[in-house]
């Protein structure tokens, strides 16, 4: 074995045997016969106590890339045999004192679900949780379904997602701002305008106390369980009339930014500088008025399991235990979320 073969050599063997081992060398193969990514393995930094694809990656670009490149192929094969039939399983090959948690489902979601999967992981280094941004219909179908462990939704259940064993647990409430660009000088409109700007009977700015500026509706797509919660509120489902369907709260923020006669809606926490909340009936979108119900356009965020919490792993009781703590309420208020009364 030349020198690099000896190094590669003595780390495969530190992980077959070491399945505890949490953090792994990055290695970049530099010959020019592999790419420089497909040889970095990356490093585990939070003690996951797990065993990861790249790790695998690397495997098999030792065992097979290598020779091809010309050097001294590792000596070991049942080193390379053990380790393969033990991690081509999954992605994440499980520990005997770790765990896994999947998520999928809402986009409006996405900031507190990447907050609560970080802060939890770091507080339980033995979990490792996954979180897939698929729209709410998706999430509650995969989780009913078996692919997931718990499907977020911005949107209460349907009666027949419970019939088939879904469970609504409530976790946060979230408001819905109407957003239009900041040129605008429309900064409060009545639901009624709302509901006949959505159906096409006001086309332009002038018709709701703003400047000649024909109106571009910008919504979500359908699925969307803040697309649902927003024509629920209005009473205009399969009624409105969308100029452009956006896949994200955060692509409809764009549009309107971009699109001086664009008005929108997104989830409380998404407007920033580049875009203007406004007043619904003389009520302004602020966490105040979503908990004290005065604005009423607000939705729950849902984490739906397939039964009850109590029914779910260990890792996903405490998952829920860790939401509902004085540390899972401030991690709601830095998304910007309002804390329901359980």
């Amino acid at each position: 074995m030349n020198f690099l073969d000896n190094i590669l050599f003595n780390l495969i063997t530190k992980i077959v045997n070491n399945r505890n081992e949490t953090t792994y060398p990055c290695i970049n193969y530099k010959n020019g016969c592999m790419d420089r990514a497909a040889m970095k393995i990356l490093s585990c930094t939070r003690s996951s106590r797990t065993v990861k694809l790249s790790a695998l990656l690397w495997m098999a670009c030792v065992a097979g890339i290598l020779v091809g490149c010309g050097d001294e192929a590792l000596t070991r094969p049942e080193i390379e045999q053990q380790f393969i039939k033990e991690n081509m399983a999954a992605r994440t090959v499980q520990t005997d004192t770790g765990g896994t948690i999947t998520i999928a489902g809402s986009t409006a979601m996405e900031k507190f679900a990447n907050m609560l999967a970080e802060q939890f992981m770091e507080e339980h280094p033995d979990v490792t949780v996954t979180v897939e941004f698929t729209g709410s219909s998706a999430g509650i179908e995969a989780v009913l379904a078996g692919r997931v462990e718990i499907g977020n939704s911005s949107r209460y259940l349907k009666e027949e997602e419970k019939a088939a064993g879904a469970v609504e647990n409530i976790i946060a409430i979230d408001g819905i701002v109407v957003i239009v660009n900041p040129s605008n000088p429309v900064h409060e409109l009545t639901k009624e305008e709302l509901v006949d700007i959505y159906t096409g009977r006001i086309r332009n700015w002038n018709e709701a106390g703003g400047d000649d500026e024909a109106i571009v509706v910008v919504g979500r797509e359908a699925g969307s369980g803040t697309r649902q919660a927003f024509e629920e509120f209005l009473g205009t489902e399969s009624a409105c009339v969308y100029a452009n369907e956006m896949d994200s709260c955060g692509a409809v923020a764009g549009r309107v930014a971009a699109t001086k006669g664009a008005v929108g809606y997104v989830s409380f926490d998404i407007p920033d500088h580049t875009v203007c909340g406004i007043a619904i009936d003389g009520v302004s979108p602020v966490v105040e008025n979503i908990r004290n119900g005065s604005y009423r356009m607000s939705r729950p965020f849902v984490m739906a399991t397939r039964g009850e919490i109590s029914a779910q792993t260990k890792e996903v009781q405490e998952l829920f235990a860790y939401i509902r703590s004085d540390e899972g309420h401030r991690l709601m208020k830095a998304a910007g979320l309002v804390v329901p009364e359980y």
